[in-house]
């Protein structure tokens, strides 16, 4: 994924801000869970919960943009992180649903293929400073 340092050092910022907003995303997916919303539903709210912070952070922490924000770097970053929540969306429904996963090790293991698509959309199309 890395054919040098920078990209690395690049990564290990993006899993900081993932670590905040994935305390958010947990939190708020078993918060609403708990109370009886279906687990599709609170994936969605919880995984959005975290999306605003994550924009702001990565581009100005992460991938550290100095040109200001452009509506379609919103949208590539909107699109971005869509694809991600399909994704992660998708794994969770098979690993729960399909091979009946428990739901805690279900979430988890959907959470890490959508950090994959998240990292390399970001890094490769939305923070560019073309």
């Amino acid at each position: 994924m890395f054919n040098n340092k920078p990209g690395a050092a690049q990564f290990l910022r993006f899993c900081a801000v993932g670590v905040g907003n994935t305390v958010v995303d947990l939190t708020t997916f078993f918060g609403l869970t708990l109370v009886g919303m279906p687990y599709l539903l609170a994936q969605v709210l919880s995984y959005s919960a975290g999306v605003v912070n994550s924009f702001f952070f990565n581009r100005k922490w992460t991938f550290r943009v100095t040109h200001k924000a452009s509506a379609l770097e919103v949208i590539k970053f909107i699109t971005v992180n869509g694809l991600s929540l399909l994704l992660s969306s998708g794994l969770l429904f098979i690993l729960h649903d399909v091979t009946h996963l428990q739901l805690w090790l279900s979430k988890f293991s959907a959470t890490g293929g959508g950090i994959v698509v998240n990292f390399l959309g970001s890094r490769l199309w939305v923070f560019t400073e073309s």
